[in-house]
């Protein structure tokens, strides 16, 4: 999915990022045998202009480890394509790769990555939802290094006129969206629901809420035909039928949607972090007016989606043991610290959320920290492109009131079938 300039400061990474690293096995080819050497790290465009820093720190106490950075464009569709095409060629050009928390699965299944050791990394001081992103078919393929979960954000203005507090259930949100917010001339609800990977997100975060899934056993499995995910669906599609969801909406996607409720024009939004500090700018309309809490669900919390990335390395890296300290290095807990307070980016290291002075300057740190352990991986799958592709398909016909709910996860369960008999 496009993350833009406007929405870097954080979410540049909800779903592309950086770097990788590997503790792994002897099988792969290196350049020398020591597997210590010169690297290059690939990644999307780094907007936040932190990482640079953070890799002078690592050349000059590591002089014959030097790693370069290669940007790639800030598309994730475009970063990933050009990371396939150099890995299909079987070229070393790249040793560390930072992927986004989807693609480890087809990345691993391809061989295009290494399995790496887990008592090569503390991953018990990680929150534990994001490990699961780094794992396939029961081993581990990277190593996690930003996160991010969906936060509802809300008026708080608005609410504490009505004397309510936000919505903590789907039926207190449409409540509150469908009779509250046309009193003010705003618009309801608002998630991302143009067919691009956000809507993916938003479809899974709502089946997934009501105890559904789309796949089981690492894409094996369909398991979308299922009461739970009909509900899931059934709730988007019931919010765009009774008018709380507004058709504007289905041509959103993060930065638009960010930008109808930082302009005052929508009383509840799905967004990833970052529109924290957005939102509460000295320039946003709504600055000092809003709140966040963690995703609701039919009968309270409900489950976000993992974004982030995750960090890889290339099955033909020259240096690998150079790889494996790189990494180690960029989710030390001092490096952790320095992605969240110069990057604005979420960490994965669990005891940085608990930290005073962190919250103090990033007030929404505890409810990201909720939101985070609640939350779970998109589908995951070795064809996880083609995957979400026919989840796009069918959830803009349901959001467009053209399917019903029964009527998608039949069609929905016969397509991810095809697929996973192809995988």
């Amino acid at each position: 999915m496009r993350w833009t300039r406007a929405a870097g400061r954080a979410l540049l990474v909800i779903a592309v990022i950086l770097l990788g690293y590997t503790g792994f096995s002897a099988q792969q080819g290196t350049a020398n045998r020591e597997g210590r050497g010169p690297m290059t790290l690939v990644t999307a465009g780094d907007l936040t202009d932190y990482l640079g820093p953070l890799l002078d720190d690592w050349n000059t106490g590591h002089p014959a480890e030097k790693v370069t950075l290669v940007e790639l464009p800030d598309s994730a569709d475009e970063t990933r394509a050009q990371m396939i095409s150099e890995l299909r060629s079987g070229g070393g050009r790249f040793d560390v790769l930072n992927i986004d928390v989807a693609w480890t699965s087809e990345f691993a299944a391809a061989g295009w990555i290494a399995p790496l050791e887990r008592e090569r990394f503390p991953l018990d001081d990680f929150l534990p939802p994001v490990v699961d992103t780094a794992t396939f078919g029961g081993r581990l393929y990277a190593v996690p290094y930003v996160t991010n979960a969906g936060l509802l954000y809300y008026r708080a203005d608005i609410l504490r006129r009505e004397g309510i507090g936000p919505p903590r259930t789907w039926e207190e949100l449409a409540r509150q969206a469908r009779d509250i917010a046309p009193k003010y001339g705003l618009d309801g609800y608002a998630g991302q629901f143009l067919p691009y990977e956000g809507l993916s997100v938003n479809a899974t975060e709502a089946v997934h809420s009501a105890g559904g899934s789309f796949l089981r056993d690492d894409g094996a499995r369909v398991t979308v035909d299922s009461a739970p995910a009909r509900a899931g669906l059934g709730f988007l599609a019931d919010g765009m039928r009774e008018g709380w969801i507004s058709k504007d909406a289905l041509g959103y996607k993060e930065e638009e949607s960010r930008q109808a409720f930082q302009d005052g024009k929508v009383l509840f939004l799905r967004n990833w972090p970052y529109v924290y500090a957005l939102a509460n700018a000295k320039d946003s309309k709504v600055s000092g007016k809003v709140g966040a809490v963690p995703l609701p669900g039919p009968d309270g919390l409900g489950t976000s989606v993992l974004g982030g990335s995750n960090l890889a390395v290339s099955a033909q890296s020259r240096h690998p043991q150079s790889a494996a300290d790189l990494i180690a290095y960029l989710t030390s807990e001092r490096v952790q610290r320095q992605v969240l307070t110069k990057g604005a980016l979420p960490p994965v290291r669990a005891e940085l959320y608990k930290d005073p002075a962190l919250i103090r300057d990033h007030p929404y740190l505890p409810t990201l920290r909720q939101s985070v352990l609640a939350a779970e991986p998109r589908p995951k799958s070795p064809r996880y492109d083609q995957v979400t592709l026919a989840v796009q398909a069918v959830v803009q016909d349901v959001m467009a009131l053209r399917a019903s709910p029964e009527q998608a996860v039949v069609r929905l369960s016969r397509e991810l079938e095809s697929i996973a008999r192809k995988g």
